[in-house]
């Protein structure tokens, strides 16, 4: 007896090492993992520092290209010129994006609009055609009902003597009757169901634009881009505020201190005047259409034009003169286009 006793002893001890050593297992496997993933996140912040170091040392470069740059008399002016420039690219990109932003909203508000009429038209047209098939139903119950009831009222005021022979065919007629009626009971109980279906339904949620609207806003834009365009082309200044806005301090040179007097006058005037001409709708309208006649599309779901069917600017005159420019506002991302158009 002693020796089986020590022999299961230990047995269950051997038992309880064996779990023991699983548990150490598992334990491990498990910091072998959370040490793989922290391993894989100090690499991954190690890389970020980099990055962030990388950024400000080229900050610092930038700022230290441009304190040279205001330190030189000869740049000095430019530099002034250089940001006011790209601040007016910065205000006209705004402007082009909030005017795309508001004729989008106002399509989707129309377009919206017309699909809740479109809906509410069917839903009420769905609505008359239930009602009318209820109604109709109803007199019929009403009918079979008076039927029912005139045929009882007739039987009992027999005698019993027809009530005798006449048995069996009221009997049929009833069962009829009130087969026709439970019948329309049904009918009309589903129609009822229709009905309340149909009224718990709410609006149709709020879709995107088709194809043709998209295509439709962005010639607007276009048109409108245009529109700025041409209010700041003279003396190749619309190409300067773009150029500003892509390029660095120090890579344009805009002349003399004179020349530079002249610029910055000159951006003051054509802004102010800008905001000035803000009534051109009829203009704006037709040169969208001049723009929506010469554009072409890569394929039947592309809502942004091609690129190279773009490079025609159209300058409305007095007496509704048109002359055709040659300039691609679109692919030079003249005003960021690109970011703002439809899609």
């Amino acid at each position: 007896m002693t020796s089986l006793t020590a022999i299961f002893g230990r047995s269950r001890d051997d038992a309880r090492n064996s779990d023991k050593l699983l548990e150490l297992y598992w334990n491990r496997a498990e910091l072998k993992k959370e040490f793989a993933n922290l391993r894989n996140e100090t690499f991954r912040l190690k890389d970020q520092i980099k990055e962030q170091n990388g950024h400000a040392a080229r900050s610092q470069q930038q700022l230290q290209h441009l304190e040279n740059l205001l330190l030189d008399p000869d740049w000095v002016h430019n530099v002034a010129v250089f940001y006011q420039f790209r601040a007016l690219n910065a205000y006209l990109e705004r402007k082009v994006a909030r005017f795309a932003e508001q004729l989008k909203q106002k399509r989707e508000k129309r377009h919206y609009r017309q699909l809740v009429a479109a809906w509410n038209d069917n839903q009420n047209a769905t609505r008359s055609a239930i009602k009318r098939d209820l109604a109709g139903v109803r007199e019929e119950l009403r009918r079979a009902d008076q039927e029912l009831h005139a045929m009882r009222h007739k039987y009992s005021t027999m005698n019993r003597f027809l009530r005798f022979f006449r048995k069996r065919a009221t009997k049929r007629s009833l069962d009829a009757v009130v087969s026709t009626i439970e019948v329309r009971q049904v009918h009309e109980r589903e129609l009822e169901d229709r009905l309340a279906t149909l009224n718990s339904e709410h609006q149709p949620d709020v879709q995107g634009l088709d194809v043709p609207a998209k295509r439709s806003i962005n010639c607007m834009i276009l048109a409108y881009a245009q529109q700025v365009y041409l209010h700041y082309r003279e003396d190749g200044v619309a190409a300067m505020i773009c150029d500003a806005g892509s390029r660095s301090a120090g890579a344009v040179r805009y002349g003399s201190k004179s020349d530079c007097d002249k610029l910055l006058a000159k951006i003051q005037v054509l802004r102010e005047s800008m905001v000035k001409t803000s009534d051109f709708a009829d203009v704006l309208q037709q040169r969208t259409l001049r723009i929506a006649e010469r554009v072409k599309f890569a394929d039947d779901a592309d809502a942004v034009p091609d690129k190279a069917t773009t490079d025609t600017v159209f300058d409305f005159g007095e007496s509704n003169q048109v002359r055709e420019l040659k300039a691609n506002l679109l692919s030079e991302n003249y005003w960021n286009l690109a970011s703002v158009l439809s899609r």
